[in-house]
C-alpha cells in the first residue's frame, strides 16, 4: 500500500520512490482480479492484461491521494542535455540538407531527448489500448449500446479489429488493458466518477502499461460513451459552450446530438466552476483516461516517449498539460481525429498531430500508424551516412 506524502521530494531519487509505492498501490487494488487476454496476430507477442474486478477499494492513506501525482509533475526530467547535444552534432553532419526531413527531424530529436540514449533507438514499441465502461452511456450519449465495449475487447482478443491488423503488419506490440467493465463509473451527469482513492489507485494501474520494457508508448481507448466523457473534459478545462467540445463520436446526429450537448452541459454544470484538474479527472473522468494519466506521468520518469492517438487519449494529455504543460513535451500527437473539437483541443496546447487521415475510430490506430513514422525518424537519424562517410561533399 502506497504512503502518500504531504512534503514532496527534494529529487529523482524521491520521484523513484513513488513510482515504486504506486506500482504497490496499483496491485493492491487489481492484480488479485488480473487474468490475461491472449492477443493473437502480433508478432512480438505481448500479452494483454483484463480487469474484472469491482470499482477499487478505499485505501488507508496518510494524505491526500493525488499529493505523489502532484509530487511527480513536480520533480519532471528535463530533456537530456548531452544526448540533444550529440543528436545535434550528429544531425549536422548527415548527407542532406539542413532541416530537409522535417518533422522527422523533430522526432528523433525529442526520442533522444527523454529516452536520453546516444544515437536514439525504438526498439519495442507497444500500444497499449486502455478499455473502460462508463454509466453516462444510460443518457443516450452513444450510437452503440454499452455492451460494445466487453464485444469489442473480445473482438481484439481474437485478433480481428483494426489495431491488430496495423499492429501486425508494423511489428508493434499490442496490449489491451480491462478496467472493471462489469462495473461502470457512475453517470457522471449525476455524480462523481470515482472517490480520490479509486482515481488515484486507477492512475497508479495505467503505470503497468510501462511494466514490459517498452521504449515506445503508443495510447488507444475502448469505452462506448467516452467521446462524451472527454468533451466533458475539455469543456471544463477550457470553457466555452459544451457544443464547442462535442462532436457526433460513435455516429449521433439530429436530436441524438443535441442531446448529448445537452448532457455534457449538465455535467460540466455540476461541477460549479472546478478548475483543479485532477478533480476534473474525479469528478467526471473514466478509467481508461484515468489509466492515461498516469501513464504518461510515468513514461516521463521512466524516460519513454508517449504517441497519443485521438480525441479520448489527447483527453488524458489534457489533464497533464493542464497541470503543467511541459509535462507533455515527451508526447507526440498522432494524428488529427475527424471528431470536430480536436483540431480545438491540439490548439489549445499549441500541439502539431502528425497526421490527418480523417480517422475517429480509437483503438490506438492513429497512434500505430504514427509509430511507424517515430520508426522511421531514428532509423535515419542513426543509419544515414556523414558527408565523410559517403565521400560527398558538404556545402562551403
Amino acid at each position: 500500500m502506497v504512503r502518500w506524502r504531504r512534503e514532496p521530494p527534494s529529487n529523482h531519487e524521491g520521484a523513484g520512490r513513488i513510482l515504486a509505492g504506486l506500482h504497490r498501490s496499483a496491485h493492491a487494488a487489481f492484480a488479485p482480479h488480473l487474468t490475461d487476454v491472449v492477443l493473437p496476430l502480433v508478432p512480438r507477442g505481448y500479452r494483454g492484461r483484463s480487469q474484472t474486478n469491482p470499482p477499487i477499494p478505499r485505501s488507508r492513506m496518510s494524505a491526500s491521494p493525488f499529493d505523489d501525482f502532484r509530487d511527480l509533475v513536480n520533480l519532471l526530467p528535463g530533456p537530456d542535455a548531452t544526448a540533444v547535444a550529440a543528436w545535434e552534432e550528429r544531425d549536422a553532419q548527415l548527407t542532406k540538407i539542413p532541416g530537409s526531413l522535417g518533422r522527422l527531424e523533430e522526432i528523433s530529436k525529442l526520442v533522444a531527448a527523454y529516452t536520453g540514449k546516444i544515437p536514439p533507438r525504438v526498439e519495442k514499441p507497444l500500444v497499449a489500448v486502455f478499455a473502460a465502461t462508463h454509466g453516462i452511456t444510460a443518457q443516450g450519449v452513444s450510437a452503440f449500446p454499452a455492451e460494445v465495449t466487453k464485444q469489442m475487447v473480445a473482438n481484439y482478443a481474437n485478433g480481428g479489429a483494426a489495431i491488430n491488423q496495423i499492429c501486425m503488419v508494423s511489428d508493434i506490440g499490442l496490449k489491451v488493458f480491462e478496467l472493471a467493465l462489469d462495473f461502470p463509473t457512475p453517470d457522471i451527469s449525476v455524480v462523481d466518477a470515482f472517490d480520490e482513492q479509486g482515481c488515484a489507485a486507477t492512475m497508479a494501474f495505467g503505470m503497468e502499461a510501462l511494466a514490459g520494457g517498452t521504449d515506445l508508448l503508443c495510447f488507444g481507448e475502448m469505452g462506448i460513451g467516452n467521446t462524451a466523457v472527454a468533451s466533458a473534459i475539455y469543456h471544463a478545462l477550457w470553457g466555452g459552450e459544451a457544443a464547442d467540445w462535442v462532436g457526433p463520436g460513435t455516429g449521433v446526429v439530429g436530436d441524438a446530438l443535441a442531446n448529448k450537448i445537452a448532457v455534457v452541459a449538465r455535467t460540466v454544470k455540476r461541477l460549479g466552476g472546478e478548475t483543479d484538474p485532477l478533480e476534473i479527472l474525479r469528478r467526471i473522468g473514466g478509467r481508461e483516461i484515468a489509466a492515461m494519466v498516469g501513464a504518461i506521468l510515468g513514461a516521463r520518469h521512466q524516460k519513454v516517449p508517449v504517441v497519443l492517438d485521438g480525441f479520448v487519449t489527447t483527453a488524458a494529455a489534457a489533464i497533464v498539460w493542464a497541470m503543467n504543460p511541459d509535462a507533455v513535451d515527451h508526447c507526440i500527437f498522432a494524428h488529427c481525429s475527424a471528431e470536430p473539437a480536436h483540431a480545438r483541443v491540439l490548439a489549445k496546447m499549441g500541439k502539431k498531430p502528425l497526421l490527418d487521415l480523417g480517422m475517429r475510430l480509437g483503438e490506438g490506430t492513429g497512434a500505430a500508424l504514427a509509430a511507424t513514422i517515430v520508426r522511421a525518424a531514428v532509423a535515419c537519424h542513426n543509419g544515414m551516412a556523414t558527408f565523410a562517410e559517403a565521400g560527398v561533399s558538404n556545402k562551403e
